[in-house]
């Protein structure tokens, strides 16, 4: 399912940063390194699989960028404490922030994951309404950036990260989520 946001195999990615990669005690950065952590995630990920297409289908994201955005945030769960990461601010697997959204769900709940993928959509569309000339993939890339830092830090494609957590947030988002289509979500 490429979902109605675009193909996540067709956006263009530098995958994570030095510093995400060097976070996580990777040998090597880029896509590399991107794939490299989705696949650690592997095993914890396939135990939301179902969910996660359930939620996919529903809200027209493909599966493997809900996927991405686990990795991404919360390691399909293992960087949680009681469901909670970023200090105490966000909670579940993908990390829906408290101070901009009331959580839903139990952390690890479809609820959860279908709230955290409405406000991806919401973010989705931020941008197309902010760059009307982009592309499916450019406004799913940009989206991705505006999930982690609002749509008002997404100015242009070209730095489309420049205001994202370590400066890579939507890149590595993207090329866990290659790595996740490559294995069937």
């Amino acid at each position: 399912m490429a979902g109605r946001y675009g193909d996540v195999m067709r956006v263009d990615t530098t995958g994570a940063s030095a510093k995400t990669s060097n976070d996580d005690n990777q040998p090597v950065q880029g896509v590399a390194a991107s794939h490299r952590m989705a696949q650690h995630d592997l095993p914890q990920m396939n135990r939301y699989k179902h969910t996660i297409q359930r939620v996919g289908r529903s809200e027209g994201v493909d599966p493997a960028v809900i996927a991405g955005v686990m990795s991404r945030e919360s390691r399909a769960g293992t960087g949680l404490k009681n469901g909670w990461g970023d200090h105490g601010n966000a909670y579940g697997l993908m990390q829906v922030d408290k101070n901009y959204h009331t959580p839903q769900g139990r952390w690890d709940s479809e609820e959860h994951i279908t709230q955290a993928t409405r406000i991806l959509v919401s973010s989705i569309n931020d941008v197309k309404r902010n760059h009307p000339d982009w592309s499916q993939e450019q406004c799913l890339k940009g989206g991705l950036a505006a999930y982690n830092k609002g749509p008002n830090a997404v100015k242009s494609y070209r730095e489309v990260d420049a205001q994202t957590t370590d400066r890579d947030y939507s890149n590595d988002v993207v090329a866990r989520a290659q790595f996740y289509k490559s294995q069937g979500y």
